[in-house]
């Protein structure tokens, strides 16, 4: 499944149960639960889910324990406001980026300034990431498709008009809130050399199943 990056509407977080191996979170959102059926894919503050049952335009998913470690979804709590997206049809438009909906990181965000005509938002993500951030390069933040402004090390700035914060959950954020990444699908290929600092930026992951 491919995503935009081109958010379709801020849904509610209506309820969450846990369970032993995850939780099962229930999403209201009018727009994105019209036409949807049981198996579709729905990008989550930038997580790829599969709806697994639809009730009163909720939408309901299974998230397991490896995709609460690895993304913000594992801090979700009933009320909270998330971004969601339909996956892309053939034929459809591409106004953002490819997203693939796996999350490659979690991200902090430092700061929020005001520019005369937008916002700039730093963000800081694990320092193995850092090649994966090309200057005027996309990102994709909440599952939100945007240009890199600028990027030093294991940090970058990300310009936010008006409008993003007001259709999406970026809108909503504060200094010290997480984020989930995901880096450019060509980055992540020029960069698959194993060798290479960044290849393996989820070592937690892989060092638990032997690869490293």
């Amino acid at each position: 499944m491919m995503f935009s990056g081109i958010i379709e509407d801020k849904a509610i977080v209506r309820r969450i149960v846990r369970n032993p191996n995850g939780v099962r979170i229930a999403v209201e959102s009018q727009k994105v639960s019209h036409g949807t059926k049981i198996g579709d894919s729905i990008s989550v503050n930038g997580a790829c889910l599969t709806v697994v049952d639809i009730a009163n335009k909720a939408l309901q998913f299974d998230i397991i324990s490896e995709t609460l470690r690895a993304t913000t979804l594992k801090d979700t709590a009933a009320g909270d406001i998330v971004n969601v997206e339909r996956s892309l049809k053939v034929g459809d438009g591409i106004s953002g980026h490819f997203v693939t909906g796996h999350i490659d990181c979690v991200g902090t965000i430092n700061s929020i300034k005001k520019e005369p005509n937008d916002y700039i938002m730093e963000i800081e993500i694990p320092a193995g990431g850092a090649a994966y951030l090309a200057n005027k390069g996309s990102v994709a933040v909440d599952g939100i498709s945007l240009t890199i402004a600028g990027s030093k090390g294991g940090r970058f700035l990300i310009s936010l008009i008006p409008l993003t914060l007001k259709m999406t959950s970026l809108g909503l954020k504060k200094r010290g809130d997480k984020v989930n990444i995901e880096f450019d699908i060509l980055a992540k290929y020029a960069l698959r050399n194993p060798q290479y600092p960044a290849g393996n930026i989820d070592s937690e992951f892989l060092k638990k199943h032997g690869f490293i």
